[in-house]
């Protein structure tokens, strides 16, 4: 039976670590605040994903993806750009 790790473990492990990306996340924030010119759909997009880490609610990992993913199923014919981009252009 596998054991399931106590908030504290959690705590102790993976803190420092996530405490880091935090202060990343935040650099880059500041970073594109600081920038002149107009955003793209790429920090739209960031933004709603960020709004999924407010939740209580299990899966926010999933839900980040979700919001920075395409959800379309059907295949397109041809790519329109050499690189992905990290996130769905239409997002809401």
């Amino acid at each position: 039976m596998e054991k399931t790790m106590t908030r504290q473990e959690a705590l102790d492990l993976y803190f420092m670590d996530a405490r880091s990306k935090l202060i990343d996340l935040a650099a880059f924030l500041d970073r594109v605040d600081r920038a002149e010119g107009e955003a793209d759909f790429r920090l739209k997009a960031f933004r709603l994903a960020l709004r999924e880490l407010e939740r209580k609610e299990p899966q926010r990992a999933k839900q980040v993806l979700l919001t920075l993913s395409d959800p379309t199923t059907k295949p397109i014919a041809k790519a329109t750009a050499k690189a992905a981009s990290g996130a769905w252009p239409e997002t809401e």
